[in-house]
């Protein structure tokens, strides 16, 4: 075939032709894989419609289906209720626990924290007068010697 070619076309010319059908042929086969790409999207697209169309009847399904138990359930109730008399409900539960000082036990509260945890959140371990913090904290005062 390339012998062929040769004879017809020349030694000349030979290299630009051959580019000329490299991209020719190179363009054609992008070609045939967009439209392939393109026919399998379709068909995705065709399944997702029809799972999306199963999904919306399955729910419909579901949602009559709960309609009618919560009515049936109503219709029950009403059957079950309507013999009882309408006095106040008294609740079984215990009454709820009488108020407890949440301050009472603040020693054992504050002994069972960690030391090192303390000092993380920064809590303060010992009292410290107002006065003595303050001279604590105080930018110490600097002689300048010359």
């Amino acid at each position: 075939m390339s012998a062929v070619a040769l004879v017809v076309i020349g030694p000349e010319r030979l290299p630009g032709v051959a580019r000329t059908v490299g991209t020719m042929l190179g363009k054609a086969k992008r070609y045939v894989a967009d439209v392939k790409a393109e026919v399998n999207r379709s068909m995705e697209l065709d399944e997702l419609k029809k799972m999306k169309e199963t999904m919306e009847s399955a729910a419909r399904d579901v949602e009559q289906s709960v309609h009618t138990a919560t009515s049936d359930f109503e219709k029950d109730w009403a059957e079950t209720t309507a013999g009882l008399s309408s006095e106040p409900y008294e609740p079984l539960a215990p009454p709820p626990p009488s108020y407890e000082n949440p301050g009472k036990k603040w020693r054992l509260k504050r002994g069972s924290t960690p030391h090192w945890y303390k000092a993380r959140q920064g809590v303060r371990t010992k009292a410290q007068s107002g006065a003595a913090r303050v001279a604590r904290f105080r930018p110490v005062k600097r002689s300048e010697h010359v």
